[in-house]
């Protein structure tokens, strides 16, 4: 083993999957082992490349093997697939996964830390709270009106119901309904409140960071942005585009998006001014006798009450005044 260069490592819950080949490809590693062992087993082994495909707890080992001295690289699953030679299994996932990380063109998920993934938790446990705070919601909904109540959507409707739930005088529903709709009421404030806390330690987590702080005192970017910051710099959208570049307060902010709205406001009336004389001179069937006409014709033009009777826009006006006929003569 003192010359493996190379480790392929399928990680699982309890048994993990250990495929090592040395500087010439030759495999010289390949054996199971258990939880208990794994970072024993890496304890004893020299200096090497390790790769593990990106899951769930992908990031924990490849940080318990880099304080251990290893190069770990994390591979996307979808990567690894090409280099499967046979039938799906352990031992041939770990030999694909050894063969794709030596790849020179291969791309890798970085490693986070557990603040980072700490972070990442919020926002996937806010997710799910939202999608059970509707799911409650809806249940309210759907038990009330098979008795005969309901309510306008929203949040102001639900509101609503919760006074019919809690109004003992009603006798639309039942004893055991009520007690049941209840029950259904504790929860969606449970999961109200924790929606709360969960934003409140968001916006916590992301000011800690200065550039947190300069995200979130934004105008153009709220809480929202700051939070992305705090999870992942490299995937943030909100950086990169936006009114105006980062560190700028709102003065200053409100300044560079009227500066830029006058640029757009130029260059959109820059277009129309180049592509006026190409309509004029089609409508003139493209004779460029017409369209000189056209261009040293008077701006102003003798208008009556009978040029929009007879349905006349400005344009033809011109060009009528242009070629020395009335406004209600006909060519």
């Amino acid at each position: 083993m003192d010359n493996v260069t190379t480790i392929g490592l399928d990680i699982a819950k309890s048994v993990f999957q250990v495929h090592g080949v040395d500087a010439v490809g030759a495999v010289v590693i390949r054996r199971k082992l258990t939880r208990g062992r794994l970072l024993w087993f890496f304890e004893k082994l020299p200096r090497c490349l390790v790769g593990i495909e990106a899951c769930s707890s992908s990031h924990y080992w490849a940080r318990e093997l880099m304080a251990r001295g290893h190069d770990v690289r994390l591979l996307p699953a979808q990567y690894v697939k090409p280099y499967l030679k046979r039938q799906k299994n352990d031992a041939a996932d770990a030999e694909a996964i050894c063969e794709a990380v030596t790849r020179p063109t291969m791309r890798f998920v970085p490693v986070k830390t557990p603040e980072q993934q700490s972070v990442m938790m919020l926002h996937r446990v806010r997710l799910m709270l939202n999608r059970q705070r509707t799911q409650i919601s809806n249940a309210l909904r759907a038990h009330l009106s098979e008795f005969g109540v309901v309510a306008p959507i929203g949040r102001n409707g639900i509101e609503q119901l919760l006074v019919v739930i809690n109004d003992e005088t009603d006798t639309r529903i039942p004893a055991d309904a009520r007690l049941c709709l209840r029950m259904l009421e504790a929860q969606l404030k449970v999961v109200k409140a924790q929606i709360l806390e969960n934003d409140r330690r968001v916006r916590a987590s992301a000011r800690e960071t200065e550039l947190g702080r300069r995200v979130d005192g934004d105008p153009w970017r709220g809480s929202a942005a700051c939070e992305c910051v705090r999870r992942d710099r490299r995937r943030c959208s909100c950086i990169q585009v936006g009114a105006m570049p980062l560190g700028l307060d709102r003065t200053r902010a409100q300044a560079e998006l009227k500066r830029r709205q006058g640029e757009a406001r130029q260059h959109l009336q820059s277009r129309k001014s180049l592509s006026a004389p190409v309509a004029r001179g089609r409508r003139d069937g493209g004779d460029p006798l017409r369209r000189a006409e056209w261009d040293q014709a008077p701006m102003a033009c003798a208008t009556d009450g009978s040029a929009n009777d007879q349905g006349c826009s400005g344009r033809a006006r011109q060009q009528n005044c242009a070629d020395g006929l009335g406004v209600n003569d006909k060519r």
